[in-house]
């Protein structure tokens, strides 16, 4: 059995992993300050701090194995409107963690990193090695971390692994997205089918692809978090792995609003908007690189059952509230 302190650990990534480390029978501390997180969102069986990532020197000590970072304000448009929030946190918050981490004597890292730090990309499918050019604040903040991450495993033989995530969806057992305000797809269209909202908004349907529409890849979130437990294993002192996390197939707008039709039944109406500067016409992973590294698979890569966990979870939720 291994310790573990998990940051951000009240959040919808956060708290699927955190349950996943208590199934696999370690001992898990989750710190959040439950600013985006919310308390019921941490599994049963963790120890759970409340209190800030400049402040986990607090409670970080050398019995901890490792460190899980997902403490981060993730909204890419409020991340161009209030951009030092973003530097403040993600990266000025990071920093002080990794300080700790170092006062304590714990060398491994597993950090929640983003497709975004790869911005508009010029190949498909997108590899690790593909430029770096984000397109907002938030993307160019997680991009920070890993520089800032790759100084500190050369300078202090850090083993960590930074984890790209692409569009993860789907619920795993109480945890699930609960986004405030939401602004993720599946769930948005779920609202329309919960008669919370009227109608979703498709922005641009003239893009280059089969229907006119955005493509994205859609991974499951308890996909997404064994991946994090495979890299626990996997991180390798003064090394800094990054992986990208994603099926490699990609799911349009318009499939993902019919897959939720047929999944609960309920019509979903579509107003089209205009396009939003920075949308990618096309995101779909290469996860080569997980796969020949971490051992790991994705095994939940059919849509209509990651819509079909997320409404699940969306049901139960709106019966809670």
């Amino acid at each position: 059995m291994s310790k573990y302190l998990v940051t951000g650990g009240a959040g919808y990534v956060g708290s699927v992993v955190a349950q996943h480390l208590l199934e696999a029978g370690h001992e898990v501390t989750v710190l959040d300050n439950l600013s985006t997180g919310f308390r019921a969102g941490v599994p049963a069986g963790a120890e759970f701090v409340e209190g800030d990532i400049r402040d986990a020197a607090k409670w970080l000590d050398s019995t901890y194995d490792a460190v899980l970072h997902f403490a981060a304000f993730s909204q890419v448009g409020e991340s161009v409107v209030k951009p030092e929030k973003y530097w403040d946190n993600n990266v000025g918050g990071t920093m002080e963690l990794l300080g700790a981490m170092r006062a304590a004597g714990v060398g491994k890292l597993v950090f929640s990193s983003t497709a975004a730090t790869y911005g508009e990309p010029e190949q498909i499918p997108i590899v690790e090695s593909a430029p770096t050019a984000p397109t907002n604040p938030y993307g160019a903040s997680k991009l920070a971390v890993d520089h800032m991450i790759t100084g500190a495993a050369a300078a202090h033989g850090l083993a960590a692994v930074s984890l790209r995530y692409f569009n993860v969806a789907g619920a795993y057992g109480s945890c699930g997205e609960r986004h405030q305000p939401e602004s993720h797809l599946i769930p948005l269209v779920l609202q329309v089918a919960q008669g919370r909202r009227e109608a979703i908004s498709v922005f641009g349907d003239d893009y280059p692809t089969p229907d006119g529409t955005c493509i994205r890849d859609y991974i499951h979130v308890a996909d997404l978090a064994e991946a994090h437990l495979l890299a626990l294993d996997a991180a390798v002192g003064g090394e800094h792995l990054i992986c990208n996390l994603g099926n490699g197939n990609g799911f349009s707008v318009r499939e993902v609003i019919e897959t939720v039709r047929k999944v609960t039944g309920h019509p979903i109406p579509e107003v089209i908007a205009p396009r939003r500067g920075g949308d990618p016409a096309v995101l779909v992973a290469s996860a080569q690189t997980a796969i020949d590294r971490l051992g790991w698979r994705p095994s939940r890569a059919d849509l209509a059952g990651i819509v079909a966990d997320a409404w699940q979870f969306a049901q139960q939720l709106e019966r809670t509230q």
